[in-house]
């Protein structure tokens, strides 16, 4: 199980934006979520001025990660000013079956974290054998 919840302020650089570079850059990554969005989901928008790439998704194995690591580290590579947050969950990486793990965005970087306010999963979001039914 594969589970990831996230966002992205897309910026040009950590500086100032060039408001043309920057609807240039959002447009070629409207094109590569196109691409992905299906069985993601992904959402790329402007808001008050600011475009912002959010999604999440629920998937039976770990090889999305893979496209969205990829689609993140795109963006940091194009846009060194973007910076956000994408929370995983993964019970089939070794050692961390049992985590809350979080990629952060930040000046072009990825690095990945454990997430204190959600790990360890059992017994901070599950009963030890599972979920139970209420």
């Amino acid at each position: 199980m594969f589970e990831y919840h996230g966002w992205v302020t897309v910026r040009e650089s950590p500086a100032d934006d060039d408001d043309g570079r920057l609807a240039r850059i959002v447009e070629e990554l409207g094109r590569r979520v196109e691409l992905l969005a299906s069985p993601h989901l992904l959402d790329l928008r402007w808001m008050n001025g600011e475009p912002f790439l959010h999604l999440g998704g629920f998937a039976n194995h770990r090889a999305a990660a893979v496209e969205l690591l990829d689609l993140l580290a795109y963006v940091g590579a194009v846009a060194p000013g973007s910076y956000g947050l994408l929370h995983i969950r993964d019970d089939e990486d070794p050692g961390r079956e049992n985590e809350v793990r979080v990629v952060r965005l930040a000046r072009g970087r990825l690095s990945e974290h454990t997430e204190p306010l959600l790990s360890p999963c059992v017994p901070t979001l599950e009963d030890p054998g599972g979920p139970q039914p209420a």
